[in-house]
């Protein structure tokens, strides 16, 4: 939890600032703390252990704005800063829209605990950390003698933060993450030399799947052997909850003010529409607890709720803060997302799979763009041809392309089974007429 002593420094340098003539000010305190173990072949490799405090001041003087941060925490030292800060905001261009909320939009508090942060934080102890990715190393070192290399890493972290405004706001959150990931390399034909990964992570220790991560690791990469490109042409797209967020991602980015604000979104003018196939029914939940993304409020301290993003493909919600909502004249939604959910199907992916007459699975994107315009999009891929329900030759170094609209439209299927270590819980997802391009 953040420190009385924080939250009165917090409110102390909100009020200092508006002596100083800030007709309006918002301070938020951040501390954390991060660590990292990570083992190479047996030996310890990175040892990382890090600690933070900072605060941010958010200053509004005579229609300008700017924001700031230090870490120095005291008041003799902050004074100082924040007299120089609010004179340099003074030099800034006026932008009348910047401004705080509306008060009547902010979060009022009472509502229960979302158990983001597990108290056993404390009582870990760095041999113990070590241990577990020690141990998820041991778990495939000197199994298959085509093993090159095994890296494995234990991660945990915590933050808090308490945010202030000067018209009425005051919150604050916890929340704390635990990791297990191993990485495995292995000698395959030629010069070739598959790699792959599989991690778990929990908001709580006890949540944090610890045994079977390097086994699933090296199974993933042997199952690379032998991968080439294939024959280009339009096929069936499985691909699995591990990447199917990568194709929702350029969504959410064309939903936000700022492409909307600048007219660099493909889903301008949407809202209202069907854009998306009808089997999309995509949902911001953030008031489960115990969930990655769960919150009570945004950035900006403006309440968050339940609302479609899109509802059988018809688009419902853009992601609207205060400034761009006044520079568009339209009413202010929410900054961003919280806790994403995509209404699920019937089947889990290995039973989609055993329906594709021929077809791709894709387990990876390897970089690769979209346009943000027009939502014209090309990324590179991993995974294997499907042929009679059957996973067969593996396959690299291919693109995918076209359009996301139309992607999203030829969408056929919604898995079953998203990943529950995310903030969004997208399944794996099956597209029809999918253009990939190969030999």
């Amino acid at each position: 939890m953040i420190s009385k002593e924080y939250k009165d420094l917090a409110k102390w340098s909100m009020n200092f600032s508006l002596h100083q003539g800030c007709q309006a000010a918002r301070v938020s305190v951040y501390s954390g703390s991060d660590t990292d173990f990570e083992i190479r072949d047996k030996q310890l490799d990175k040892l990382q252990q890090s600690s933070e405090n900072q605060m941010v001041l958010s200053l509004y003087v005579d229609g300008r704005y700017g924001s700031f941060s230090t870490n120095r925490m005291e008041k003799k030292e902050l004074s100082k800063f924040i007299t120089n800060a609010v004179e340099s905001v003074r030099y800034l261009t006026p932008d009348t829209n910047r401004q705080l909320p509306n008060p009547e939009l902010y979060y009022k508090g009472g509502r229960p605990d979302l158990a983001l942060h597990d108290p056993y934080m404390d009582r870990l102890q760095p041999d113990e950390k070590l241990q577990l990715a020690s141990d998820a190393a041991n778990e495939i070192l000197g199994t298959d003698e085509r093993i090159l290399s095994v890296q494995s890493s234990y991660s945990d972290g915590e933050s808090f933060s308490y945010m202030v405004a000067s018209n009425g706001f005051e919150g604050e959150s916890s929340v704390s993450y635990f990791s297990l990931t191993v990485s495995v390399s292995v000698k395959g034909e030629g010069d070739a030399r598959p790699e792959s990964f599989w991690y778990d992570q929990a908001l709580s220790y006890d949540d944090l799947i610890k045994k079977n991560i390097g086994k699933i690791a090296l199974e993933r990469t042997l199952r690379k052997l032998g991968q080439k490109k294939i024959e280009s042409g339009n096929y069936c797209m499985v691909v699995d909850n591990l990447n199917s967020c990568r194709l929702l991602s350029p969504i959410l980015s064309a939903l936000s003010g700022a492409a909307l604000q600048q007219n660099n979104s493909f889903l301008l003018d949407k809202k209202g529409k069907q854009v998306l196939s009808e089997k999309v029914t995509l949902m911001d939940d953030p008031h489960i607890p115990h969930t990655f993304g769960a919150c009570y409020f945004d950035n900006e301290g403006v309440a968050t709720r339940k609302r479609y993003i899109f509802n059988k493909g018809v688009l419902e919600t853009y992601f609207i803060d205060t400034y761009h909502a006044l520079k568009m004249g339209v009413e202010p939604t929410i900054s961003n997302p919280s806790h994403l959910m995509m209404e699920k199907g019937e089947r889990a992916m290995e039973e989609m799979i055993a329906s594709v007459e021929k077809g791709i699975l894709v387990t990876g994107f390897n970089g690769g763009n979209s346009n943000s315009s027009s939502g014209d999009f090309s990324f590179g891929m991993e995974g294997f041809l499907i042929e009679k329900g059957k996973l067969t030759q593996p396959v690299s170094e291919m693109n995918v392309t076209g359009n996301l609209l139309i992607l999203w439209n030829h969408l056929s299927e919604v898995g079953n089974d998203p990943r529950l270590d995310s903030a969004y819980l997208i399944p794996s997802l099956r597209f029809e007429d999918v253009a990939f391009s190969g030999l």
